[in-house]
């Protein structure tokens, strides 16, 4: 099996398909057309966020058996018609969920005890206590929306905090120990607390807006891990000038482009920049060293079961 690497990743990766009998083929650099002009002579793709796998590219692949995806969402696959013509869909969601925890509570911890806007003063000559005077995540109530391999993972992490989890998702008995389940109505009328923890999908798209804002019965703190397109950013803007949003952690944004490597500037992100109650990073939520590593051995794992399991 020829397998195509349009992205790089950790070396086990290809190592581990070598193991299994398979040809690893290297090609970072050429563009869509080029790669759709030799997609032919490959059996599967192994890709993070290069371009869009879409039908006209898909209708090239004659002879694709699987699209590997490291890491979670498949946006970027057109995996309905994917699938309708027999290639498998294999991704790896449990390979940076634990990632995602950690981050999602640093960025929560960070908020609370007002460290963006703590390490802007000190770069400024500033040393100011009583305004940087924090906030403790015991006695508060998180509410997570979607409860899957991230949301689970945070949910856990919290478990050390004197802290109250609840969890809303589109598909019932979700809840476990570490989360309960509620409507979203319950979560807006007790969180003091968002983080969001969603598929990108059309329905999860502008999730965060002046409508869900206005329904949260108290000013909340909002952490996204998720997809940048989840949050109307002038709403965002507009409920944090009107203290109905205490602070946000933005790991992800609208302005990234689709392979997540670069970003648009735009007064938008500068005026996110230059809020001191917001913090922010370069989507690398389930970015560490070994997600990295854990990433690429799930989709090892995935191909070895499905395609090379011995009876």
């Amino acid at each position: 099996m020829r397998v195509l690497h349009l992205d790089s990743n950790h070396d086990i990766l290809a190592q581990g398909l070598s193991k299994l009998g398979c040809t690893n083929v290297f090609n970072f650099k050429s563009n869509k057309e080029d790669i759709m002009a030799s997609i032919e002579n490959h059996d599967a793709i192994v890709i993070r966020s290069r371009f869009p796998i879409d039908k006209a590219f898909l209708d090239t692949a004659h002879h694709l058996r699987f699209i590997a995806r490291v890491g979670s969402g498949l946006e970027n696959i057109d995996v309905t018609y994917a699938k309708s013509i027999g290639i498998e869909i294999i991704s790896s969601p449990e390979g940076n969920a634990n990632a995602v925890g950690n981050h999602a509570l640093a960025m929560l911890l960070g908020l609370l005890n007002n460290l963006p806007q703590g390490a802007n003063d000190i770069a400024n000559g500033k040393w100011e206590r009583e305004g940087n005077r924090g906030e403790e995540l015991d006695g508060k109530t998180i509410g997570l929306i979607g409860y899957g391999h991230t949301g689970s993972h945070f949910a856990k992490k919290l478990q050390g905090f004197d802290a109250k989890v609840l969890c809303h998702d589109i598909l019932p008995n979700k809840g476990d120990d570490n989360a309960r389940q509620v409507s979203l109505a319950v979560l807006q009328s007790e969180a003091d607390i968002v983080s969001l923890h969603l598929p990108q999908t059309p329905e999860t798209e502008a999730f965060i807006d002046m409508d869900f804002i206005n329904h949260m019965a108290k000013p909340f703190w909002l952490i996204n891990t998720s997809r940048g397109n989840q949050v109307v950013i002038d709403d965002l803007l507009e409920a944090m000038e009107n203290k109905k949003i205490k602070g946000a952690g933005l790991d992800v944004l609208p302005f990234e482009k689709s392979s997540f490597e670069q970003i648009d500037h735009n007064p938008q992100l500068q005026q996110l920049i230059d809020n001191p109650h917001i913090l922010l990073s370069p989507h690398v939520a389930g970015w560490t060293h070994q997600s990295k590593e854990r990433l690429a051995q799930v989709i090892v794992d995935k191909v070895k079961e499905r395609f090379f399991k011995r009876n």
